[in-house]
């Protein structure tokens, strides 16, 4: 199913539930009773409690995203790293330049492909990547220098592995869901509050006041869905891209 589909299913049964509520109530209301005389104490609860929700639908919409801003970090310092390799590998002799290019390329390919597949829907790296980069890794650590000029390069491109490999453990570190199942009773408990307190003010069947306890009661199902999308940022629909392994190794994208 569709993660849209899903958002547009628990906006409308969001919706469907407060407005149902509030009709049933309505009928079942004892008929002196007077709607416009809520006590100011729930008034006042009804206010902070919707004003601390907000706060914290707030740190974990900035968490996650922050989360998923990482994420896209580490995918394009990887993809630079692997670039520089590439490129600084041309003061070597054609033979062994060649060879840690096709490495290189073969490493990528299998990223942007196979990996990050392995990413969406096991949230972890493949084992296959990890043998293809360990390739890369002893081709430029067991090349010997034959010249000066060699020798200059031959720390720089350590470093340029060093990088990348750091970059994939972090990326492998971020393939999974970040926000702990405590975290996530809150936000879905703090819902239930917040919008059971519609219910405390005795909101009348007006289409006024029907229509904005719907559109609240949607807005918070939103939201709740936007932490839990971007809470896998290699899995879901607002997810990091592979884009910058495609734009920095042209002739592999496809």
């Amino acid at each position: 199913m569709s993660e849209w589909l899903v958002l547009i299913l628990a906006m409308a049964a969001a919706c469907a539930v407060v407005l149902i509520v509030t009709l049933v109530r309505h009928r079942t209301a004892r008929e002196d009773e007077d709607p416009s005389e809520t006590p100011d104490v729930i008034e006042y609860m009804t206010m902070m409690i919707g004003v601390v929700y907000a706060i914290v639908l707030g740190l974990a919409i900035a968490g996650v995203w922050e989360g998923r801003g990482i994420a896209q970090d580490q995918v394009q310092a990887e993809a630079q790293a692997l670039h520089e390799i590439s490129e600084r590998v041309r003061v070597y002799p054609p033979d062994v330049r060649d060879r840690i290019r096709d490495d290189v390329n073969t490493y990528v390919g299998h990223v942007v492909t196979s990996e990050w597949k392995s990413m969406a829907d096991e949230q972890k790296l493949s084992p296959e990547g990890g043998r293809l980069f360990e390739r890369i890794r002893q081709d430029v650590t067991d090349y010997q220098p034959r010249t000066d000029f060699e020798a200059q390069a031959y720390q720089p491109l350590l470093d340029q592995v060093t990088a990348a490999d750091d970059a994939r453990n972090g990326r492998g570190a971020s393939s999974g869901a970040t926000m702990p199942g405590v975290v996530w009773f809150g936000l879905i408990t703090g819902a239930v509050v917040t919008v059971g307190m519609i219910f405390a003010l005795q909101i009348r069947r007006t289409a006024r006041e029907l229509v904005l306890a719907g559109l609240f009661s949607a807005l918070i199902a939103f939201l709740l869905f936007l932490i839990w999308d971007l809470d896998a940022p290699y899995s879901r629909g607002i997810a990091a891209s592979a884009e910058p392994f495609r734009t920095l190794f042209p002739h592999l994208a496809g």
